[in-house]
């Protein structure tokens, strides 16, 4: 459970009464929590307003907030300025969104790299289940689709690692852990290594190229039934260009849905993955911030991933736009 008071959360063991009072004065947490909700929104806000006051939590520094102020109406300043997602409580007074700027990359590239495990293997392979509809190499194909979506995202994790990255340790090359940017043994430079990227990206990507497979597999059968195919085939056009030049974009509706629900729900389910693997992304920066109660790194993170799902949403329904003329009217 965590602790009520996150003045004495900030201040450990070592808390005065004098020393909680000046936290809790600073940081506005001797407030109301009606009052502490406000001053919240106030930072998240683009345009905010603060107190001329020096001794109140909302008075405005461009160091602090990243703003400019724009004019002051009495003892009340109305600034312009970024999102403020405040600061660690644990991480020497540094604030979220640089916390989050240094592992936001890691979790984007581990679930573009899960989302493209995805979605090549997943529409080739729910191509040639269609196409192969309900003889050995479908059903082959539609078993190993149901066992990837059954198996929880921890549980594969430990078992990739355990055999790629220990077992076959000498014929893979991979790691059991491992992150993006790791120093070198001398402590002189940082190095990218992208082999550590492949075992946590296949795990990730296990869950939506089995939902991918299916949803293609269906979604090509519904097409082919089409009348439009039909009389493509009557023309004489191969398989392979019915499928490639008529049924597969319009195949791919549902496929873009999932897609885009999976990748944005793959920064918070990365969450798993990326502590087992100890890859240094959002996900693995959010269980650190639980295990220490850090409540602002955990807030900023919940709200970074918020605006990110609904941001690919939208994107996603612009696409729909390229894939399905009607959308348009």
């Amino acid at each position: 459970m965590l602790p009520s008071d996150p003045a004495r959360m900030m201040l450990d063991q070592n808390e005065s009464s004098e020393q909680l009072a000046i936290v809790r004065k600073k940081y506005g947490f001797d407030k109301p929590l009606l009052t502490q909700y406000g001053y919240y929104v106030n930072d998240l806000s683009v345009v905010s307003f603060h107190s001329t006051h020096t001794d109140d939590y909302t008075y405005f520094t461009p160091e602090k907030y990243n703003g400019v102020k724009v004019f002051t109406i009495g003892a009340i300043a109305v600034v312009f300025k970024t999102p403020f997602l405040r600061t660690s409580f644990q991480k020497s007074g540094k604030q979220v969104s640089e916390v989050i700027g240094n592992t936001l990359p890691n979790t984007f590239v581990l679930a573009v790299g899960a989302i493209c495990i995805a979605i090549i293997i997943g529409v080739v392979l729910g191509i040639v289940s269609a196409l192969n509809k309900d003889n050995a190499l479908d059903k082959c194909i539609q078993v190993v689709s149901t066992l990837g979506m059954s198996v929880p995202s921890f549980f594969s994790a430990i078992l990739f690692a355990w055999i790629f990255g220990y077992v076959l340790h000498e014929y893979t090359g991979l790691k059991m852990t491992g992150s993006l940017y790791e120093m070198d043994d001398f402590g002189e430079a940082i190095h990218i290594q992208w082999k550590n990227l492949i075992l946590p990206a296949v795990v990730l990507g296990i869950r939506p190229l089995a939902v991918v497979i299916q949803l293609m597999r269906n979604s090509l059968l519904e097409v082919l039934s089409l009348d439009y195919i039909r009389t493509a085939k009557a023309k004489g056009l191969s398989t392979y260009k019915v499928v490639t030049k008529h049924a597969f974009k319009n195949a791919l509706n549902p496929v873009v849905t999932a897609i885009s629900g999976w990748f944005a729900s793959m920064l918070a389910g990365a969450v798993f993955v990326e502590y087992i693997f100890g890859w240094n992304g959002l996900g693995k920066e959010i269980v650190d911030a639980l295990n220490t109660s850090d409540l602002p790194v955990i807030m900023g993170s919940v709200l970074v991933i918020a605006t990110m799902f609904i941001i690919i949403n939208i994107l996603v329904d612009v696409m729909y736009a390229w894939l399905d003329p009607k959308v348009r009217i």
